[in-house]
């Protein structure tokens, strides 16, 4: 009959495994977070006047090309107003900032704020950024 060893236990926590998760979650949140806060990247026209931004609006963007944002989802163009109505159905009733690219033609900007108000949205702005003087 064999002797059988123990081991002696370990009384102590192996961090390196916990560390290693935290950094990788850090560096998502790092890179995820600028997105999720102003939405598209995208250049702004500049004034010399400007009100902040409402409390959590529903944020559109029209990027240079072309393309329709709300809030981080690209959607047709054709399929905003329906959107919108969607969302006001589901009991969304926030204020609408339109965040359009300073590139992108006064026509495809209006026929966002068109859109906005068709689907019933009222309260909606133009977003631009403060000129530093």
């Amino acid at each position: 009959m064999r002797a059988i060893r123990s081991s002696p236990l370990q009384s102590e926590i192996n961090v390196t495994p916990l560390v290693d998760v935290c950094l990788v979650l850090l560096i998502i949140f790092m890179v995820v977070t600028p997105v999720l806060v102003t939405g598209m990247p995208i250049q702004l026209p500049e004034t010399r006047t400007g009100d902040p931004a409402a409390k959590a609006p529903i944020a559109i963007s029209v990027k240079e090309d072309g393309s329709v944002y709300i809030d981080t989802l690209v959607i047709r163009r054709d399929e905003l107003e329906g959107e919108l109505r969607a969302r006001r159905a589901r009991g969304v009733i926030a204020p609408v900032a339109v965040r359009a690219d300073k590139r992108v033609p006064y026509g495809e900007v209006v026929d966002v704020l068109d859109a906005c108000r068709a689907a019933g949205f009222e309260d909606v702005a133009l977003m631009s950024v403060k000129r530093r003087d």
